[in-house]
């Protein structure tokens, strides 16, 4: 029986150890390989000729600079977080589900309608007319990007500028279109229908935004006037504070927010906290809104885009923070939400073509004017409750006429030893030498913008109330709040909620 036990172990060792030659003899097989495939002759690389080595870098800025724009493309996306964010936590949790799905489903709604009609008008070959794009519909048509300017052929002339392919150029407009959408939000909110809102977004971002926004960026008749609107304080802030106005002043205050006597009652947000980390997001959304407008790598054009676009921000909270504590009383965290916000909004129309100093100008006259335009819509019984207008709208108009104002001109050191080149930005500013040419063209631009999107929203939201039968939910439903009205659910499942 012993003898057997030891027989045993013997013959085990013995295949443990022959096991262990597996692996052994796969290494010297793979080397072994390796060694003969290493003997033959390696085929012999093609002489780099002057015109190889010009195709080489030629391709890579083009990788380069579609890098950059997609990843612009991907932080200004991440600033629908940011709304969603400010905006339900501005409001009461009795209605942040709903305020959670308008801001989620509201980029997908704007995809499919910029995809389908909203591109094609805003950039499309417009056939000789300058008021809208005709071609490119669904993303389709003649296209040979990344060529540019004279070696453009295709049917989005607008573009024809920068050198990234058109599935680059579209993912970064895309996301501009989606922020006006996102703007209407949450000035309507806490009173307004789930589909009513969604049709109008679709109606924004497929017509009204793209045909003005062909006016200034898709070589439309504002850009020949000679206005300039680097990253959209109009294009996108003030288009969409625009209808955010209209669609606030049409659907009527919250039920309890202004007395019987005509005085102001606020109706606090639930969470300040959701609201400052969507200020944080958004800030840092910022860095690919204006800086990405680039569209190409251009280092030291980004750099100083990213920190005029800084400067602004900050000037913009320390404003309102002031501002507030006298005009107030109290440094008012909302008021600071809004007023690096409104910094961030004022400056983005001129932050290619101005200096730090007048960016923290610019940037300061925003957070202040934001205060006391929460309090001037108030005193209108225009019940916005995020103080949307007053951001987008009222600092989206300051921010382009400051254009006018603080623009170094061309040919001139913007700072840091950047020039910009003849026919690269707006002719010199007011306070910069340049008279009141630029300034004029700002104020055209401003109106006529202005004046489309109010026209094209009122009749938007007549045409949507026939169609759903009115746009603002029931007393009823407003008074039980939209999470369970509309979606049949709460945010703050087995919490208490506030009655009103």
């Amino acid at each position: 029986m012993l003898v057997y036990k030891s027989n045993q172990k013997r013959r085990l060792k013995s295949s443990v150890n022959w096991t262990a030659c597996i692996p052994l003899a796969a290494i010297i097989g793979v080397f072994w390989v390796y060694a003969a495939t290493a003997q033959t002759a390696a085929p012999t690389p093609e002489p780099l000729t002057p015109d190889k080595v010009q195709e080489n870098v030629a391709a890579l800025k083009v990788g380069l600079d579609t890098l950059w724009v997609v990843i612009a493309a991907f932080l200004v996306f991440f600033m629908n977080a940011g709304f969603a964010l400010v905006e339900s936590g501005f409001c009461r949790r009795k209605n942040a589900v709903n305020i959670l799905t308008k801001n989620l489903i509201v980029f997908a709604i704007a995809t499919i309608a910029y995809w389908a009609i909203g591109f094609g008008f805003m950039y499309g070959d417009s056939g000789g007319n300058a008021f809208i794009g005709l071609k490119g519909f669904f993303l389709s048509g003649a296209d040979n990007s990344p060529a540019t300017l004279d070696a453009y052929k295709g049917d989005f002339p607008g573009l024809s500028w920068t050198g990234v392919p058109l599935e680059a150029k579209f993912l970064f407009q895309l996301v501009f279109a989606g922020t006006a959408a996102t703007i209407v939000s949450g000035a309507v909110a806490e009173r307004i229908k789930f589909v009513a809102f969604l049709i109008f977004s679709f109606l924004l971002v497929g017509i009204s935004y793209a045909i003005t926004g062909h006016w200034i960026w898709g070589g439309g008749w504002l850009s020949k006037l000679g206005f300039f609107d680097f990253a959209g304080s109009t294009v996108v802030h003030s288009a969409g504070g625009w209808a955010a106005l209209i669609g606030a002043a049409i659907l009527g205050a919250r039920h309890g927010r202004y007395g019987e006597d005509g005085k102001n009652r606020a109706i606090p947000g639930h969470s300040m906290s959701l609201a400052t980390l969507g200020c944080l997001i958004l800030w840092l959304g910022w860095f690919g809104f204006n800086p990405g407008s680039t569209m190409a790598a251009d280092g030291r054009l980004i750099s100083h885009i990213a920190l005029t676009t800084n400067m602004g921000a900050s000037a913009g909270g320390i404003a309102a923070t002031i501002v507030a504590w006298f005009y107030l009383g109290k440094p008012d965290l909302s008021m600071i939400v809004n007023g690096i916000l409104a910094g961030l909004v004022s400056v983005t129309a001129s932050c290619a073509w101005i200096t730090l100093p007048s960016s923290i100008i610019i940037g300061a006259i925003g957070g202040t004017i934001v205060v006391f335009a929460v309090g001037f819509f108030d005193n209108l019984k225009i019940d916005d409750p995020v103080g949307a207008t007053s951001v987008h709208l009222v600092c989206g108009i300051w921010g382009t006429l400051a254009v006018g104002l603080f623009a170094v001109g061309q040919t001139t050191d913007i700072g840091g030893g950047y020039i910009l080149q003849a026919g690269a930005g707006p002719k010199a500013g007011l306070f910069f030498g340049g008279g009141f040419d630029q300034v004029l063209a700002q104020l055209i631009g401003i109106a006529s913008v202005g004046g489309f999107t109010v026209a094209f929203s009122f009749i938007a939201w007549y045409v949507i109330s026939l169609i759903t039968g009115g746009i603002r939910v029931e007393p009823e439903e407003e008074f039980k709040g939209l999470d369970i009205s509309e979606h049949g659910m709460e945010a703050y499942s087995g919490f208490g909620k506030e009655s009103e």
